[in-house]
């Protein structure tokens, strides 16, 4: 007969279970602390919720809106009238030959891809907070998925104009189609890295300084200024403060996506290689930024 005390002696205690179960974890989640631990293979294997965030991100953000996709539409054109008013007739700002409606049109379009980028990713943590207090999931996949879900709306943008372009090249005669036509995509994915790499650094900032949740608004219309989109470079050539939109990344890849477009002026390519180095030194920084703070943002969101 086994009696009460000798059987407690024989039960293995819950700790020594737990301690002797631990090697059987399928997976086992744990704070990195490596300063170069991007994990980036972790973001793969969650590509599955990557697509389904860009899913969400668009049908969420129209859901409830009367015209949808079409405000893509509308808010290019409306910009659009508001440069041939300003810039155009009352400033006179010449445009390098190109027709007036396609110059501008063309800067708007890869200009708002980059504001969306930016804006959206630099308020990641703390429009994301609820769900990144309930879930484990790489956090890098929300950024991601704002990029991938902006890309259509510049797809619509692009459409936009590429209609436009065809309309004026009925009337005028002029259309270019060409070789050109195939460094679109790079300079398509250079501004929305650009925008990722600088908006997950200013994400990362606003956890802890929430000034910069009011800064990026007015910031992100000041850089647009100092970006050739309502004017040519050729415009600045001889005044002294052509060092400051020189100094822009954002600058050659406006000047090279209408080069591409319309096979008009030129491009520099030290320029565009500049522009893809603070790219990668961007997205770097970010990343490694962006990692650090993830492990203990929600003590300061």
């Amino acid at each position: 007969m086994i009696t009460d005390t000798e059987q407690i002696k024989n039960t293995p205690s819950p700790a020594l279970t737990a301690s002797a179960n631990d090697d059987h974890w399928d997976e086992i989640i744990r704070p990195e602390t490596g300063l170069f631990e991007l994990n980036l293979k972790e973001v793969w294997k969650y590509r599955d919720l990557l697509m389904l965030f860009v899913k969400r991100d668009f049908i969420a953000q129209y859901k409830q809106t009367i015209l949808g996709p079409i405000w893509h539409i509308i808010q290019p054109v409306f910009t659009t009238i508001m440069f041939l008013l300003v810039f155009g007739k009352i400033a006179n700002i010449p445009t390098d030959g190109l027709h007036p409606i396609l110059f501008y049109m063309s800067g708007i379009t890869i200009w708002s891809y980059f504001s969306a980028c930016l804006t959206a990713t630099s308020n990641t943590f703390v429009a994301n907070a609820g769900i990144f207090g309930k879930v484990y999931f790489p956090r890098l996949v929300i950024p991601l998925s704002t990029v991938m879900s902006n890309m259509v709306k510049f797809g619509i943008q692009f459409g936009l104009l590429l209609a436009v372009m065809l309309w004026l090249g009925v009337q005028t005669g002029k259309f270019y189609f060409g070789i050109n036509w195939l460094l679109i995509p790079v300079l398509v994915v250079m501004m929305g890295g650009l925008g990722l790499g600088l908006g997950i650094i200013i994400s990362s900032l606003t956890t802890k300084y929430r000034d910069f949740t009011v800064l990026i608004g007015f910031g992100v219309q000041l850089a647009m200024y100092v970006t050739p989109v309502a004017y040519p470079l050729s415009f600045l050539e001889g005044k002294s403060y052509k060092w400051v939109v020189d100094a822009n990344p954002l600058s050659s890849v406006v000047e090279a996506f209408r080069f591409a477009l319309f096979n008009e002026g030129t491009v520099s390519i030290a320029s565009l290689g500049y522009s893809f180095l603070f790219m990668i030194a961007s997205l770097f920084f970010g990343m490694l930024i962006f990692s650090k703070v993830e492990r203990s943002f929600m003590d300061t969101v």
